[in-house]
């Protein structure tokens, strides 16, 4: 039989019977007030050396660069001060320099630009340092122009630049300068093949270099209404102190693959047809038939008369004798321009337009000639004298060095 549990019956004052407090055991170690405990007993005898007294405050110096800036300054040598100073000035003096080089730059660009009616400005360029001593003896080192895009006759020239050396001033001043002395002079004339295409060739002809001397005209040219192909040569050279030539040679107009035109009265000139189409002869019969029928060309071509009405009787024949090489180079030789009034069916039979022969015949090598002339000459100055040096062509046009000497420009 189990004990019920009986309750505990201590009373509450009886402590031995308790838990103990491990928080009064921790009281119970305290026996007094804590003594103070010097410092120099734990740091030892060198305390008083080791103890670094705090630094007095000072409200903070908030002064942009502060006083380390000024004083780095101020401790430099003199000399180098006066270096700094130095330096500072003379670039304050170069800028002043160069100011007074664009204004007179500009100034002068734009009286050349009225002088010379000039469709804008040129650049002018003036050399040599400083500028402001320069103008304070009256006397520049160099002074260079460009000028782009003068007229000159039928051409224009795309670019025009000249170096005037130890030009000598008429001047009191930056602003009141009337006029220069040029003792001597180099520049520079540029003829660009863009130009000469557009002014020359009307957009139909182009011009190329081909040496040193040499420009090539290819293209087309409207003849009575048929585009005829055009091929040409220049030889440029200079003529005289201040001219340049231009000799036209190799001029030459292809009618299709049919016949070739060299404007000239020498055999090797005249209209002409080609190789292919002297060959043709020999396939069509009824183009060698017309060509033999007319008593003028079988004399001219040399080819005897019997031979010539056998051929006309008997197509064997006759294709055995256009067919030989003695006969196409006969019929290449053969000049047809002068056949043309007098012959105009006959010619017809072999695709020649009349009225384009017509033509041709009055498109002599004068004429041809001046369509493609590249020459022009330099104008004579009032006072002083401008040359030519040299000619040359180059890949984008034709360059002309030149050189005067005693020019006066305004008053």
């Amino acid at each position: 039989m189990r004990t019920p549990h009986r309750m505990d019956t201590h009373h509450p004052d009886d402590r031995s019977e308790q838990p103990r407090n491990p928080y009064e055991e921790l009281g119970a170690l305290d026996d007094g007030p804590l003594e103070a405990t010097p410092l120099e007993d734990f740091l030892g005898e060198d305390a008083e050396q080791r103890h670094v007294p705090e630094p007095q405050w000072s409200p903070p110096d908030h002064r942009r660069g502060g006083r380390r800036r000024k004083n780095r300054f101020a401790g430099l040598p003199l000399a180098v001060k006066a270096v700094v100073g130095l330096a500072v000035l003379a670039s304050f003096a170069a800028l002043g320099d160069r100011w007074a080089v664009l204004y007179a730059e500009h100034r002068a660009a734009d009286t050349l630009k009225d002088r010379l009616d000039l469709a804008a400005a040129p650049e002018v360029e003036i050399g040599g340092f400083p500028f402001l001593t320069q103008l304070a003896d009256k006397r520049l080192e160099s002074v260079k122009v460009t000028v782009p895009d003068v007229a000159a006759d039928r051409i224009s020239l795309a670019k025009v630049s000249a170096t005037a050396h130890d030009v000598r001033l008429n001047a009191d001043g930056l602003t009141s300068v009337r006029g220069a002395d040029v003792p001597r002079f180099d520049g520079d004339v540029m003829l660009s093949f863009e130009d000469l295409n557009r002014e020359l060739g009307a957009s139909q002809v182009t011009f190329t270099g081909v040496g040193r001397d040499r420009v090539r005209a290819r293209g087309t040219l409207p003849v009575a209404g048929h585009n005829l192909k055009l091929r040409a040569e220049a030889r440029i050279q200079r003529q005289g102190e201040r001219g340049i030539a231009t000799e036209i040679g190799g001029m030459r107009l292809d009618i299709g693959n049919l016949a070739t035109y060299r404007p000239g009265k020498r055999a090797s000139e005249g209209l002409h047809l080609t190789p292919q189409a002297s060959a043709d002869l020999a396939r069509e019969t009824q183009k060698a038939k017309a060509l033999l029928s007319v008593p003028a060309i079988v004399q001219r071509m040399g080819v005897p008369e019997a031979t010539v009405n056998q051929a006309l009787a008997d197509d064997g024949r006759l294709a055995e004798l256009t067919g030989s090489p003695r006969f196409a180079r006969q019929a290449e030789r053969l000049n047809l321009i002068d056949l043309a009034l007098n012959n105009p069916e006959v010619l017809k039979r072999l695709g020649l337009d009349p009225d384009l022969l017509g033509e041709l015949s009055g498109l002599t090598r004068p004429v041809l000639a001046d369509r493609l002339a590249l020459a022009f000459e330099l104008p004579k100055p009032e006072q002083g004298d401008v040359k030519l040096e040299d000619v040359r062509v180059e890949e984008d046009g034709i360059r002309v060095r030149l050189s005067g000497s005693g020019l006066t420009v305004g008053s």
